[in-house]
């Protein structure tokens, strides 16, 4: 971009080795420093910004136009932490959909997230799968007054993701119920009113829409903190556990997660069921290791092989870290991998109702080829022996 673009950009992104994207900011004012991630989804932006498995990352999407359907509270996956900031081709137009009751600049600064458009997205995308994630540093300055020496030193600053516990911090603090259903149309979202199951859900960084599949399942959800031990886990005599997804480095959360699920693997009647960073906490109970990945998987287009049928699903998935196949020990079947690279996708036990998955079957955004896997917890729970 030449000089003369450069003084009319209102806000930057500096990578870690010096390269700056000039850009237009929108949505909050200020300054972040990330791991900078790519997401594939066509759809969904925003509850991919929602997703608190994006805390501690900011996002470029890879499809041009974002913000073109507005935003409403009705799609936000969680009031608390998500991505912190969002990269875009094409600044955001006005919104046009019906259900939009703000657009994507106003949303944004309304929880203090910064946005920048006008970026070669292509050229930063390939950057990442060049180099692998990258630290970064945004900045947005609405009069265009950006140190971009400061924020290459704020890019290189950022201590980035391996060994941080971020899922304590986008947590839940307190417990809580839940009965609420998927959305339909034309009601909307609805209440569940005749539970058949009791479920508790570790909240390591849950979304609302995986709270609405349990719920359409017929399972009321006790959410617990990430904290949660396993003696009070099972003091609400629960019929399943869900380990919900989450930020950060799995390691460092399994300081404490994996105690507590060793302590329900002790009963062996317990259905229990992870996705995302939950896969990769029982993994680690099991005695398996995760590894950092390149630049991770994010998007709804990540197809997935289940090994026993062969059969193929379209699936939505947002991680950094993967289990290491090669880790896994006797007695836990590998149960899907990836058509991309070939990474572990799913594990479960042998014999018994424990099973989880790398991907997000409640597809918010994304396909629903996956969604049966809901049913298949439910079955577990239906078949359990109540005294």
């Amino acid at each position: 971009m030449p000089d003369s673009a450069h003084a009319m950009s209102t806000a930057c992104l500096a990578l870690a080795d010096g390269t700056l994207f000039h850009g237009h900011g929108f949505g909050a004012t200020g300054q972040v420093a990330a791991e900078l991630v790519f997401n594939t989804a066509m759809t969904g932006y925003q509850e991919v910004m929602t997703d608190p498995s994006y805390a501690g990352q900011a996002v470029t999407f890879t499809f041009p136009h974002v913000g073109n359907t507005g935003t409403t509270p009705e799609d936000d996956e969680t009031d608390r932490e998500g991505a912190e900031a969002v990269v875009v081709k094409w600044d955001p137009t006005a919104p046009s959909n019906w259900r939009s009751v703000q657009d994507l600049s106003g949303w944004l600064a309304q929880r203090g997230r910064i946005g920048i458009g006008g970026i070669d997205t292509r050229r930063l995308t390939r950057a990442i799968r060049d180099q692998g994630a990258p630290n970064v540093a945004i900045a947005h300055d609405p009069a265009g007054n950006i140190d971009t020496g400061a924020l290459i030193a704020a890019a290189r600053g950022f201590a980035g993701l391996e060994g941080l516990d971020l899922a304590r911090k986008v947590s839940c603090t307190q417990s809580y119920r839940w009965r609420g259903t998927r959305w339909t149309w034309p009601e909307g979202h609805g209440t569940l009113e005749s539970p058949r199951f009791h479920v508790v859900a570790l909240d390591y960084g849950i979304k609302r829409d995986i709270l609405r599949c349990l719920g359409s399942i017929g399972a009321e959800v006790t959410v617990l903190p990430a904290t949660a031990t396993a003696e009070e886990v099972l003091a609400h005599d629960p019929d399943g556990v869900f380990l919900s997804n989450g930020p950060g480095d799995p390691a460092a959360t399994g300081a404490y997660a994996v105690p507590m699920i060793r302590g329900l693997l002790a009963r062996p009647d317990l259905p229990v069921f992870g996705i995302c960073l939950g896969h990769q906490m029982l993994a680690l109970a099991l005695g398996a290791r995760t590894v950092k990945m390149k630049y991770g998987h994010h998007g709804a287009n990540h197809p997935v092989r289940d090994v026993a049928t062969s059969r193929v699903e379209i699936t939505a998935m947002n991680h950094g870290f993967t289990v290491d196949a090669a880790t896994l020990p006797e007695g836990v079947v590998e149960t899907h991998v990836s058509l991309f690279d070939g990474t572990n996708c799913g594990i479960a036990l042998r014999d018994r109702p424990v099973f989880s998955v790398q991907y997000h079957p409640e597809a918010s955004p994304g396909p629903r080829d996956s969604f049966h896997l809901f049913g298949r917890f439910a079955e577990a729970m239906a078949r359990r022996p109540r005294t």
